[in-house]
């Protein structure tokens, strides 16, 4: 029996969900305004909120300093990149774990798992030279091949939790009628699970987008992300708080847009399965 909600009830989770919603977008909202202040107008104290002289000119500023659109085209590129190659390792590798585990699938799992504990500065140094001597420094082939590595323990155990809600009849059934794997996988398996895949998809670029330990260390000009696009705009001569501003509300803009538009489908995937 549904337990009734009474409209207080209602009303004070209504304004707590309102609140935290707020708390966590304000630093964005703050970050947006602070771009259209000049750089006094940015360091004032106490700061103001709307009672300002707004202006565009840190935009202006900012792609003439820096060409933002390469920028942008690098972490599309590299995003995007390491998402499809990463997605064409892990659904294979998930399909096997969750319909033909084996006695050490879950030790398999686990190992994978704590590869993301490891601190990413403990294997700078060789990665470094290994892509120096290689030929893959500043470049997207590089890049797209770490963050795939990085990525890719969560992309398999995201899809192994979605693949473990799908009834393996359904499967036995294609096989029965004469499907191979490649066919069990393509035609069957992935449209079943396409919220979850789905919702992988798009928290595994959002992560790579805004990825910036590796694209600072193993890029400098060619195939810099928008993460190095940002720290550009810290100096030794200081902060310049407004352009910083502007370059990070310029950064965050298409992944904010992606995620505003594919957000049905990412509560979609990261529910999929919680009820039967």
């Amino acid at each position: 029996m549904a337990r009734a909600v009474t409209t207080r009830r209602k009303a004070l989770l209504t304004v707590i969900g309102w609140t935290v919603g707020f708390l966590v977008f304000f630093p964005i909202l703050w970050t947006v305004l602070t771009s259209f202040k000049t750089e006094g107008e940015a360091i004032a104290n106490p700061p103001s909120f709307l009672a300002f002289d707004w202006t565009t000119e840190n935009y202006t500023e900012v792609q003439h300093r820096s060409d933002y659109f390469l920028h942008m085209m690098n972490s599309v590129v590299i995003s995007f990149g390491s998402t499809a190659l990463g997605l064409l390792f892990a659904v294979p590798a998930a399909w096997a774990m969750a319909f033909a585990p084996g006695k050490r699938t879950k030790d398999i799992l686990m190992w994978m798992l704590s590869t993301k504990m490891m601190p990413a500065v403990g294997v700078l140094v060789p990665l470094y030279i290994l892509f120096r001597d290689s030929g893959l420094l500043d470049t997207r082939v590089g890049l797209v091949g770490v963050l795939t590595l990085i990525d890719l323990p969560l992309i398999v155990w995201m899809l192994y939790t979605y693949f473990r809600e799908i009834p393996g009849e359904i499967l036995e059934a294609a096989r029965m009628d004469g499907a191979s794997l490649g066919k069990e996988i393509v035609f069957v398996l992935a449209p079943m699970a396409v919220p979850g895949i789905a919702s992988t998809t798009l928290l595994n670029i959002i992560l790579s987008w805004n990825e910036a330990f590796w694209t600072l260390n193993l890029t400098t000009s060619n195939a810099a992300p928008l993460t190095a696009f940002i720290a550009s705009y810290s100096s030794p001569e200081g902060l310049f708080w407004a352009k910083l501003s502007a370059a990070s509300t310029l950064a965050i803009a298409p992944i904010l847009v992606l995620g505003w538009f594919s957000q049905r489908q990412l509560v979609r995937g990261l529910t999929f399965g919680a009820v039967k």
